[in-house]
């Protein structure tokens, strides 16, 4: 005879999400939104509906990070679809805290880098860039507030730790790596260009040059990293004593 599982007590539904929503129809209507949004920025930054797609702005971080969300985004949907049918609408749907805060970690880098190093340098990319245009604020701002607000409404808190921000700090590094192997290779992020972003460029800042910009960058991303991960221990510290 088949076995069937006591089901879990309200207490303990409670301690299992704390400081989440715990309403899947509403999860599952943000992510499908969000997700037709980090969609939209995709196709308008590669141009892949167009008869002339850039397909060059797949060796930018940027877009890879919102390649990135675009994908989790898909990952989210399926779990709140699959778990609305099979447990119901009350309660949360997210396969892994500490994976959402990577991909949340991953699309923050861009916001920042972007507002604080590029739009400041007239950075221009392949394409049909100009700062702040719709495109722009799709990938770089609309993007990373969407993804920030899915792990703040939806996705329980107290489940990450302080070894954290180091992982997540991997996933830029392999870009890094990628990007100074590819240009010194002779690799072209546009015509002429070895380089994605200024502060990666070694024939005009040197080896030390970009050596201190990456440090400065880690130190800083990673500080907003622990941010989180102290703002998840203080929410769920509040929300479990409320």
């Amino acid at each position: 005879m088949d076995t069937i599982a006591a089901p879990q007590t309200a207490a303990e539904g409670r301690a299992s999400a704390v400081g989440a929503l715990r309403s899947r129809p509403l999860a599952l209507a943000f992510r499908a939104v969000a997700l037709l949004v980090v969609l939209t920025g995709l196709l308008r930054i590669t141009g892949a509906l167009t008869p002339d797609p850039s397909w060059g702005a797949l060796r930018y971080y940027t877009v890879l990070s919102n390649l990135l969300c675009l994908l989790w985004l898909v990952v989210l949907i399926a779990r709140t679809i699959h778990e609305l049918r099979t447990l119901g609408p009350r309660g949360t749907s997210t396969p892994s805290a500490r994976a959402s805060g990577a991909v949340m970690m991953a699309i923050t880098v861009t916001m920042l880098v972007y507002l604080v190093v590029l739009v400041p340098t007239a950075f221009q990319q392949e394409g049909d860039y100009v700062p702040f245009s719709l495109t722009d604020n799709l990938i770089h701002i609309i993007t990373p507030a969407l993804l920030i607000l899915d792990w703040l409404l939806f996705v329980p808190k107290g489940r990450l730790r302080w070894i954290d921000p180091v992982l997540w700090a991997l996933i830029p590094y392999a870009y890094l790596a990628y990007a100074l192997v590819y240009g010194g290779l002779g690799g072209e992020f546009a015509a002429g260009q070895s380089y994605p972003y200024p502060f990666l460029d070694v024939a005009r800042l040197g080896w030390g040059g970009v050596a201190l910009w990456i440090a400065a960058l880690s130190v800083a991303l990673i500080g907003v990293g622990y941010v989180y991960v102290a703002l998840d221990r203080l929410l769920a510290r509040l929300l479990t004593r409320g």
